[in-house]
């Protein structure tokens, strides 16, 4: 086996472009170029055929940056997501939602979530315009990723990004080889997981060189809990094309990813957790009842369940696992071209083309076949009477068949029906960076970038037919099959969203590059100034003030003098009718940095970065009506953060050192949270709210040593503390005499008397935000072909609500890895085996949280007159357990 320390001793290696290029990977072709030309200070850590963590620390980056490799890539289980893989970089914790990564997980880099963070591919940006979620599910097969990297805390002056406020996290896709070959690898582990992947390497061919590849995978294996199984497929291929040396080429690549995925589980309490009692997850099956004319079926109560202990149950089919899916369509394709136009000035292009088709989590709804959005013209009014005022006797008369929708076949229109009910999102994407790189002379350089980012969603909710077994027509509801819609009398189709937006960021950047005292010093000066125009469409009625959506055709019952509207069905509730809207945000931003490098190996250095994060779609559906008919969208404020860090490395011929302290203000900081309250109207979906101002400080470290020729360990540490500056105001209570609290004092006056209440968050701690986090790895080399892994991550307390009234427990959990090289025994080149095993000690812990206000019962005044405020305890995902995969891989 090839021992890769070599890579570590023979530093002066690194300065191959490959390499170089390699540790600039941080977002397009522009940064590369940019960055590459003066990180002669490179240097990889190996240990045997791992990298330590930290990888690639590039000397004159002033910034906390952290790289793995492809070496370190593969020692991990396979398949995983890249974001699983970054795990153990200082300032990122990812919680992964099963052991193998299909159904998602949950990003923080240094107390920002993943909306936060700007996800990037070979510099295109994966954060969704819309909500800016990363989903990590859906990224590049790990085999094909050349390394990765993280900015902890800060992004780079080109970021491409609306969202990003608290940092970058790249990857980027191999270069195809020169000699022609290719790879496969096959695993099998635990709960049936099945995979392969393959690749075929063209080499170079043609009269210039051109070099490229295609790959595929398919992945397939059951939930660890409960029922049903998730399926990937993904196709990815590229070709590369020199154009004749000094850093210009061209490359043209496409991704495509497919997702099957039953994927959701059902959450834990912490008393449930604590108690080591497991909840029931999703039903293996549910069968609706059949129709029949002239009596009421309410399918609410009347389904048959298989519940998954295998019990059976009546109920509804909401939790069934055949509409508890949650696919996904994914595709791009994505060109870089970077050219030397004369010898000191540089044009770099990367235009890219983004499809999505997804849903938000998919449902049912119970229907009443006499809803005012099916028939306004109904005999009975439901949301007064209900299903229980409806008689046999009147099902059978008239009234009952010429008004309403039969939904199920019956003859009657007396029922409550189950219908797929899915959130679908469309969205086509174009993409453009762009660079204009001028070397002043060796040691100063100048950049101009701009970068366009245009999105046109399409988000629906809208109903279709489900088979007797609670199945879907389509996992995409009428998307794909619009026959199987449902539809009221005057033939339109029933929905609970119905809304297209369009997302355009134009951004321009400039920076500057200096070097001085003999290469001693460099210092980064950059501004970028993005403007983010979002287009709102509206097609249903809003709930003055909410998100809550009346998408019907109903003729309202009144208009009042401001415009807005209220109907029969809904009382006095005001409604805003359907508007379209276009709202601008925009910013100048600083970038600045410097690094100085003395004594052979040591170097410090400074960052301040300002950051942007404009509001998420769904923020700004929620515009409140003033008296004046105006439409107000100011309630929603942009965050902002000012970001500082100050850094410490060192590197040897055995010694690598990185410690940074930092400090975040924020402005109008926004928590993102999914509603996994099941009898919530937004279950399932993520819920954002505003907590005000927020100072976050902290510190990070790593530490890679080679101790011999076949023994490295990696170590890092973080700390966070974070501090909210605000109370969250809530809204009034009304003080009147009916409402008075018994024997409290003084009494509501006669009148009334609205209280300001809050969340007294002031001085708390944000959410989902462990205080510490500690990894270590270490690499063996056992014999010339056998080595071993081992790797562990720590994770403190995390507060799973703004009021810290709930806690979620501590954690470590560590992973192994053997891997024995097969290629003598076997002949094969490249040839292995390799035993991964994640969570090794079988730790039981809690992974992602749903956050709230309070978990428990809080004061939401100082006045004694207004009542506790209720509160909600949060529920939790489970950690996935022990699990054991093994990966037979070779090349050809």
């Amino acid at each position: 086996m090839t021992n890769r320390k070599r890579v570590f001793w023979a530093t002066t290696a690194l300065f191959s472009g490959l390499l170089v290029a390699g540790a600039a990977s941080a977002q397009t072709s522009g940064t590369v170029a940019t960055e590459g030309a003066t990180e002669l200070d490179t240097v990889v850590v190996t240990g045997s055929r791992t990298p330590v963590i930290t990888g690639v620390i590039a000397q004159t980056v002033p910034k906390t940056r952290s790289s793995i490799g492809q070496e370190f890539i593969a020692t991990q289980t396979a398949g995983q997501t890249i974001l699983q893989s970054l795990n153990l970089v200082p300032g990122l914790n990812f919680v992964n939602s099963d052991p193998y990564g299909n159904s998602g997980g949950n990003i923080r880099l240094r107390g920002f979530d993943g909306n936060r963070v700007s996800l990037t591919f070979d510099g295109m940006p994966l954060n969704d315009t819309g909500n800016y979620a990363s989903y990590t599910n859906q990224l590049l097969d790990s085999e094909l990723i050349e390394r990765a990297s993280v900015n902890q805390g800060t992004t780079d002056v080109d970021s491409p990004t609306a969202s990003a406020t608290g940092g970058t996290i790249a990857f980027m896709s191999a270069r195809p080889l020169e000699e022609a070959g290719g790879q496969l690898n096959v695993s099998i582990g635990e709960n049936n997981y099945e995979r392969a992947f393959v690749r075929v390497d063209t080499g170079a061919f043609g009269p210039w060189g051109t070099t490229a590849w295609l790959a595929a995978s398919y992945t397939n294996y059951d939930k660890f809990r409960g029922p049903g199984e998730l399926e990937k497929t993904q196709f990815n291929g590229k070709i590369y094309q020199d154009l004749g040396g000094n850093g210009n080429f061209a490359s043209l690549a496409a991704h495509y990813n497919r997702n099957r995925n039953a994927a959701f589980f059902n959450n834990y309490t912490l008393a449930l957790f604590n108690a080591g009692t497991e909840p029931l997850e999703n039903d293996i099956a549910c069968f609706r009842p059949f129709g029949a004319n002239g009596s009421v079926q309410d399918e609410n109560n009347s389904s048959s369940r298989i519940q998954s202990d295998g019990s059976n149950a009546t109920g509804n089919c909401t939790s069934a696992i055949a509409n508890r899916i949650n696919p996904s369509d994914t595709g791009n394709v994505r060109a870089q071209f970077s050219y030397g136009l004369t010898d000191n000035l540089r044009f770099t292009f990367d235009p890219s083309y983004q499809y999505t088709l997804a849903t938000g989590g998919t449902t049912t709804s119970l229907l009443n076949e006499r809803d005012d959005r099916l028939d306004q013209n109904r005999l009975n009014n439901n949301s007064a009477t209900g299903l229980s005022a409806i008689t046999n006797a009147q099902c059978l008369t008239a009234a009952f068949r010429t008004t309403g929708v039969d939904l199920n076949g019956d003859g009657d229109t007396c029922d409550n029906v189950h219908v797929y009910a899915p959130s679908v999102t469309n969205t086509n994407r174009y993409g453009l960076s762009s660079s204009l790189i001028w070397d002043l002379n060796d040691d100063h350089r100048v950049r101009a970038a701009y970068t366009l980012d245009y999105g046109r969603h399409r988000q629906t909710g809208e109903g279709s037919f489900m088979t007797r077994l609670a199945e879907p027509v389509d996992p995409f509801s009428t998307f794909n099959r619009p026959e199987a819609a449902v539809t009221g009398r005057d033939g339109s189709i029933y929905r609970f969203r119905d809304r297209f937006s369009i997302a355009e960021l134009q951004q321009f950047a400039v920076e500057y590059i200096g070097d001085f005292f003999d290469d001693s010093l460099t210092i980064n000066l950059g501004v970028r100034a993005p403007k983010f125009t979002r287009e709102l469409n509206q097609y249903c009625f809003s709930q003055n003030g909410t998100s809550t959506v009346r998408c019907t055709t109903e003729t309202p019952a009144s208009t009042l003098a401001n415009g807005n509207v209220t109907f029969a069905s809904t009382g006095t509730t005001q409604y805003i009718p359907p508007y379209q809207a276009t709202l601008s945000f925009d910013d100048v931003l600083p970038n600045l940095g410097a690094v100085y490098r003395f004594g052979g190996g040591h170097s410090v250095y400074a960052s301040y970065a300002e950051g942007l994060s404009v509001p998420r779609t769904d923020n700004l559906y929620q515009p409140v009506r003033s008296a004046s008919g105006a439409i107000d969208f100011s309630t929603v404020q942009p965050e902002r953060t000012k970001a500082y860090d100050l850094g410490y490395r060192f590197r040897n011929a055995r010694l690598i050192a990185q410690a940074a302290l930092w400090y975040i203000e924020y402005d109008n900081r926004i928590v993102s949270a999914r509603d996994n309250d099941p009898s919530s109207p937004t279950f399932d979906l993520i819920v954002d709210r505003n907590v005000g101002a927020v100072k976050q400080s902290g510190f990070d470290g790593q530490l890679g040593y080679i101790f011999s020729d076949n023994f490295a360990l990696n170590a890092s540490a973080s700390y966070n503390q974070s501090e909210l500056q605000d109370d969250l105001f809530l809204g009034n209570f009304n003080c009147t005499p009916a409402s008075q609290v018994p024997g409290s004092t003084p009494v509501c006056p006669a009148g009334g008397l609205a209280i300001p209440t809050y969340v007294f968050t002031k001085g708390k701690t944000l959410v989902e935000t462990p205080d510490w986090t500690f990894s270590l790895r270490g690499d063996w080399d056992v014999t010339e072909n056998l080595s071993v892994g081992l790797q562990a991550k720590y994770v403190g307390e995390r507060f799973a609500t703004d009021n810290n009234d709930e806690v979620s427990p501590a954690y470590t959990v560590a992973d192994m890895d053997v891997r024995y090289d097969l290629t003598d025994s076997m002949g094969i080149r490249g040839a292995y085996v390799q035993l991964n095993v994640t969570n090794l000690f079988d730790e039981e812990y809690l992974g992602n949280i749903s956050t709230g206000n309070s978990g428990l019962a809080a004061p939401q005044s100082t006045d004694p007159r207004v009542p506790l405020r209720a509160g909600q305890a949060r529920t939790y995902s489970i950690g996935s357990p022990r699990t054991a995969q093994i990966t037979l891989g070779m090349k050809f």
